[in-house]
């Protein structure tokens, strides 16, 4: 009796082991390349030059050109002073900058970064219910954050905290740092 509850036991072991867990998990591994971010809104650019002593996400520290896109979803919440809904996907393309022969960057006539090759794609989505794994010095609300290599696989180096970490000082902009230009695109 006992060596077929003991067998028995094994057994079960062995099958919660393969059910699906419906336990929460953190991590960038929750969000999918966002193989349609361009069809979304490119709500912005930004240029982010090289800044002494710091590493842009991806590990680069080379003068970037950045695109930024956002669901339309996103940008009529903000529009309307309402939260950003559950489903947003925002992406960030980094481009490296071209640069002139001392090392400078090349500007347009707008005095926009000519952009050259992709460095990767920082993305961050929002579901409900998403961050409360998360220690509360470090959650950001219901988003999560990843970074995608050029090839579009994420990129499992990335010290994903210091995303959370540089984003938290945004919590009133729903952690995003370019909230504010989300408001004036065009419909």
């Amino acid at each position: 009796m006992t060596r077929t509850c003991i067998t028995m036991a094994v057994a079960f072991s062995a099958v919660a082991a393969l059910a699906p867990s419906n336990a929460v998990r953190a991590g960038p591994d929750k969000i999918l390349f966002p193989e349609n971010y361009a069809k979304g809104i490119l709500y912005t650019t930004v240029n982010r030059p090289v800044r002494p002593g710091s590493s842009a996400a991806g590990g680069e520290n080379s003068a970037q050109f950045r695109e930024h896109y956002a669901t339309p979803a996103a940008i009529e919440a903000v529009r309307n002073g309402q939260p950003i809904p559950s489903g947003t996907v925002m992406t960030m393309v980094q481009y490296r900058a071209k640069l002139d022969a001392q090392g400078a960057p090349l500007q347009d006539a707008e005095g926009r970064f000519i952009k050259a090759d992709v460095i990767g794609f920082g993305v961050m989505e929002k579901r409900t219910g998403w961050g409360a794994e998360y220690p509360a010095e470090l959650r950001n609300g219901e988003w999560e954050y990843a970074y995608f290599s050029p090839d579009k696989t994420l990129n499992g180096k990335m010290n994903f905290g210091a995303c959370f970490q540089c984003h938290k000082s945004q919590a009133s902009n729903d952690y995003l740092y370019t909230f504010d230009r989300l408001k004036p695109v065009a419909r």
